[in-house]
């Protein structure tokens, strides 16, 4: 059964690129957020912890999002999906540039990271229905506007805030999910053929019937596997800057080495996008995981800012196309119909697993002074990451080679 000719084609590619332009706009409430901490801070006369509640916030909403518009996604498609998901964006935007509270702004970044929520999880699974030979590469560009939002959107809003205040802020980001998110949902519109779902329900359930685990319980490790690789993945993540000014730097350069990773990121996804489609979804997040794996133990022995910018763009490398292998990994071994579903679950459990991890390094460094032992924390989940993906492959009785030939 030869793949429909609709896949891996020039509006495949075109739909990949509008892909791209709402996950860089509609991730920008996860790094927004980080931008006018400070500002929230000042304005509220609050400690640092409450200024960052609204971010805590916005996570726990991306969490809800990555599951809950990922059930839309499979019952009425990305195109309504994603205009729902800009309303609640520029609501929650909106709303917030308006409160005098800030219990009112913490939870309008829920509303924010709810509707962000379906720029990730959600967007991947709608691009993975529209490519077969190309599939992981699809996937993992579509994945990089996340890191891109992480880039771009800080600089140009750092402008913005300096002439017009946090609330400027918001409200112009609130302009601009309407103004570009709606256009780019328009270019998504169509929907993807009945042959290329039939397609791709034959090979998935071809490869489901190869494998000793059922998909309820594939399912679940997935999302074991999935909390304990970001569990690792966010202790340079998240503690960067604290760790930089631990080494005696300035906060900016721990933001610049947060940059300099998430570059790093950016060409990981790219780069472990083609490995998945040679190799399949396990075997390239054994691939990344290990590595991450290997760089998280080079942070052990660091004492200067130098090192720490070399180390953290080998992390960058290292990690960035692990997430993106969920979803690889989802649309080989499961029916179409509930890619969205699934995704959005595993994608939800990564989310969890940074916001774990965080809070985890955090205490594990109050309590022991350094962040050794957090990085031998991250160590030992990112194991037990591997031991999972190790036990799939396993009870996989064929290779990643799709049963029926293209």
């Amino acid at each position: 059964m030869a793949a429909p000719d609709i896949l891996d084609s020039r509006y495949s590619c075109f739909r990949l690129m509008a892909s791209l332009g709402v996950a860089t706009v509609g991730n920008v409430g996860i790094w927004a957020v980080v931008v006018i901490m400070p500002a929230l801070q000042a304005e509220f006369a609050i400690d640092r912890a409450a200024s960052s509640v609204p971010y805590v916030m916005t996570m726990a909403g991306f969490a809800i999002g990555n599951l809950v518009m990922g059930r839309l996604v499979d019952r009425i498609g990305i195109f309504v999906t994603l205009l729902i998901a800009t309303v609640l964006i520029a609501l929650g935007f909106g709303l917030a540039a308006l409160a005098n509270s800030i219990l009112v702004v913490d939870l309008f970044h829920l509303l924010i990271g709810i509707g962000t929520g379906a720029s990730f999880g959600p967007l991947l699974a709608d691009i993975s229905h529209w490519f077969a030979r190309r599939r992981g590469i699809a996937v993992a560009l579509a994945a990089s506007g996340n890191y891109l939002a992480g880039a771009i959107w800080p600089i140009v809003l750092g402008g913005i805030l300096t002439e017009h205040g946090w609330r400027g802020v918001y409200i112009a980001l609130a302009a601009i999910a309407v103004a570009t998110m709606v256009p780019l949902a328009f270019c998504l519109r169509r929907k993807i053929p009945a042959a290329a779902l039939h397609y791709a329900a034959t090979v998935s359930a071809q490869r489901s019937r190869s494998v000793d685990i059922s998909l309820d319980t594939m399912r679940l490790l997935l999302a074991v596997a999935g909390v304990g690789c970001c569990i690792a993945m966010s202790m340079p993540q998240v503690h960067m800057v604290a760790l930089a000014v631990d080494l005696g730097c300035a906060p900016i350069v721990g933001a610049q080495i947060l940059s300099v990773m998430l570059l790093g990121g950016v060409v990981s996804r790219i780069i472990f996008g083609v490995i998945a489609d040679k190799l399949g979804g396990p075997r390239t997040l054994i691939i990344g995981s290990t590595l991450q794996c290997f760089a998280l133990g080079l942070y052990l022995p660091l004492d200067g800012v130098s090192a720490l910018f070399i180390v953290s763009f080998i992390f960058g490398l290292s990690q960035g196309g692990i997430i993106p292998s969920y979803a690889v990994i989802v649309r080989e071994y499961f029916p179409p119909n509930v890619a969205g579903a699934v995704i959005g679950f595993v994608i939800m459990s990564t989310i969890v697993g940074m916001a774990l991890g965080g809070w985890i390094s955090g205490y594990i460094h109050d309590v022991t002074g350094s962040y050794q032992m957090a990085f031998l924390n991250g160590i030992a989940w990112n194991a037990l990451n591997i031991a999972i993906m190790l036990l799939i492959i396993a009870k996989t009785r064929t290779p990643h080679a799709d049963p029926i030939k293209t």
